[in-house]
């Protein structure tokens, strides 16, 4: 099973979440370790925490201060008297006016003369040691009253430490480490898209690259500089390519060239010789002049050059590639008929369109039998397309994975890749339609050169 390669965001998140969470795990642990070794500090933090959740539920009405709380806060504050621990509450103003309170001897003995001013925070130790018991008060301003609530915790029956400890751990590390967390990621997440854009273009212009233009590369517009030297050395690699590419093709064509020369003395001489196996030698070498002609078509549709595109008329080239062609069909006993129904302008090589037109009327000739009908037609719009009323394709050629397109008579089916290949240097479609017995229609669709 062909496993899927990892995002580059996806590696960076995960690693950016996996070290933020080791981060917040030693803070919170140094700051629990801060409060829980330092009771003066903790039991400071406890006393001013409660107090300010009990002076959301003091309330002043004409002058009158009341303390009104609900359910929750009645069972967590009131009748906690016990050998478990105890948790007595005083609420009074400044002039020393006694709003609530929930002891009568051990108001004395923990909290503050009633005479005295009220401070604005005092603490005193009860008891060394965890649980802690501890007494103290907070002054607040309500509609403009000050108005003091004082506690004194035995044993903290309710757990009052933990929950001062938790409530700063959310609120001062939590919190605000889980906000930079979100934010560091949703930054890491947009530069790291940002900076992979030109990447992505590039790999979006590596998938319409050809590499059998020369002039072929991929951008380095914006490319990030660590990628850029990747895709430098791609380019390099890719003129490495061109210039390899460039070799064949020469070397093709010129091997094709070469040979055409000692093969037409070859069939002078055998020309000379009036024997029945002379006319098989001749046959033979015919059949290799086509060949090495097809190569050097092939070889010469290899090596374009952007420059050669020029704007044609379909029509005239039709009409030129049958009159030039019109001799060898005859003399193979076929007929040819070239119907012109009006094409527009198109950008295309006109030498190529003309080979192309060329093979598909010598195929046409060649796998027919004697008195076989060819029709030439272009138009109407961009359509060229040539048509017989033989045997039809019952030989057409099939990828090999060595050889490239065989027949499976075991010819190369080179004609039938020239055109392919004219085809797409010209961004046009080939539909066919052929059947045994009925011929074969071949049309090529120029509309994206139009």
């Amino acid at each position: 099973m062909k496993t899927r390669n990892p995002s580059l965001i996806g590696i960076v998140a995960r690693r950016i979440i996996a070290f933020s969470l080791v981060a917040m795990a030693i803070q919170i642990g140094v700051v629990f370790a801060d409060y829980w070794f330092d009771d003066d500090k903790l039991s400071v933090l406890m006393l001013q925490q409660e107090t300010e959740n009990l002076a959301a539920y003091i309330h002043v009405r004409d002058g009158v201060v009341s303390y009104e709380p609900n359910h929750e806060m009645r069972e967590r504050y009131q009748d906690r008297h016990g050998d478990d621990g105890s948790i007595f509450l005083h609420i009074r103003t400044a002039s020393g006016v006694i709003v609530y309170s929930n002891c009568t001897s051990e108001c004395a003995r923990h909290f503050l003369p009633v005479s005295m001013d009220a401070p604005q925070f005092w603490k005193r130790l009860i008891a060394p040691g965890k649980p802690f018991s501890v007494a103290g008060g907070q002054t607040f301003e309500r509609g403009g009253t000050s108005v003091l609530i004082e506690l004194a915790i035995l044993n903290d029956p309710n757990g009052f430490m933990y929950r001062a400890l938790l409530h700063e751990m959310v609120d001062s590390m939590i919190v605000p480490m889980t906000l930079m967390f979100c934010l560091v990621i949703g930054a890491t997440i947009w530069s790291i898209r940002s900076a992979l854009k030109p990447v992505a273009m590039a790999a979006k212009a590596a998938d319409a690259l050809d590499p059998r233009d020369s002039s072929a590369r991929l951008p380095l517009t914006r490319m990030p500089q660590e990628i850029a030297r990747l895709v430098t050395a791609v380019n390099r690699m890719l003129t490495r390519v061109a210039d390899l590419i460039q070799s064949q093709k020469l070397f093709s064509s010129s091997i094709a060239h070469e040979i055409r020369t000692p093969v037409s003395i070859a069939k002078m001489e055998l020309s000379r010789i009036n024997d029945p196996r002379a006319r098989s030698a001749e046959r033979d070498l015919d059949a290799l002049t086509h060949i090495l002609e097809q190569l050097t078509s092939l070889a010469r549709a290899d090596a374009v050059d952007p420059s050669a595109y020029q704007r044609t008329s379909l029509s005239q080239i039709g009409a030129a590639v049958a009159e030039a062609i019109a001799p060898f069909v005859f003399d193979h006993d076929k007929s040819l008929e070239f119907v012109d129904e009006g094409s527009p302008p198109v950008t295309a090589i006109p030498a190529l369109v003309e080979n192309m037109l060329r093979n598909l009327i010598e195929n046409a000739v060649k796998h027919n039998p004697p008195g076989t009908r060819i029709v030439l037609t272009c138009g109407p719009g961009p359509v060229v397309s040539v048509e017989d009323n033989g045997k039809g394709l019952v030989d057409l050629p099939e990828h090999h994975e060595d050889l490239g397109y065989v027949k499976s008579s075991g010819q190369l089916g080179l004609g039938l890749k020239i055109v392919r290949r004219i085809s797409e240097l010209h961004q046009a479609t080939i539909s066919v339609d052929t059947a045994p017995e009925r011929g074969t229609k071949i049309s090529i669709d120029f509309s994206a050169a139009a």
